[in-house]
């Protein structure tokens, strides 16, 4: 279901104001604009988690949901880790670090240099890879284990698989729309809603 002129309103904006047109020898090209997106995220995430939401980000605001963001984050980078492991996979980085997430999430140990490690080995990863998609995956995972630091990093995560979803179907709607939407139920399904 792509999206076209007159869609509903992602809270705030309309799916105009979320894309960048180029046009391009290839074409026309949309990209989103994740500022916009990830204001948005933030606004539909503290909608479900009864946070108020504010122009900043306060992550003392979510740390009383750190582990259901960090299990959303890890779900959010899960979901997505595919565009990246189909292509690399003898690369386990982005895997582990979602499996840091999870570990963590489990047992409540926090080793701050080992979360870093996994952290900017998936960021590593990223910045190796060739594919858009790829790279995002990547990027994901990264972003999904740092939310063990500091809770609003799974919005970060939620971003990058967004910007996956979307590279890897070629429509940028995918990732707007039905990845985003995706998100969010999980997220209340982990918030108990």
């Amino acid at each position: 279901m792509a999206l076209v002129e007159g869609s509903p309103k992602i809270n705030t904006y309309t799916i105009k104001q979320v894309f960048t047109t180029m046009v391009t020898r290839g074409g026309i090209q949309k990209t989103i604009k994740p500022a916009l997106v990830l204001r948005d995220i933030r606004r539909s995430v503290s909608e479900i988690l009864n946070k108020p939401f504010c122009e900043h980000i306060d992550h003392r605001v979510f740390r009383p949901d750190q582990k259901i963001l960090a299990l959303w984050a890890a779900e959010c980078a899960e979901h997505v880790l595919p565009c990246f492991e189909e292509k690399y996979p003898d690369d386990k980085r982005p895997r582990k670090a979602v499996e840091a997430c999870r570990r963590w999430v489990a047992t409540g140990e926090f080793r701050m240099a080992d979360i870093r490690k996994v952290s900017l080995d998936a960021h590593a990863a990223a910045r190796d890879a060739k594919e858009e998609d790829a790279k995002a995956a990547a990027h994901a995972a990264g972003q999904a284990v740092a939310t063990a630091h500091v809770p609003t990093h799974a919005l970060g995560s939620a971003l990058y698989g967004i910007r996956a979803a979307a590279a890897r179907s070629g429509n940028t709607d995918d990732g707007l729309i039905r990845e985003r939407d995706w998100q969010l139920q999980r997220l209340r399904r982990l918030a108990g809603l």
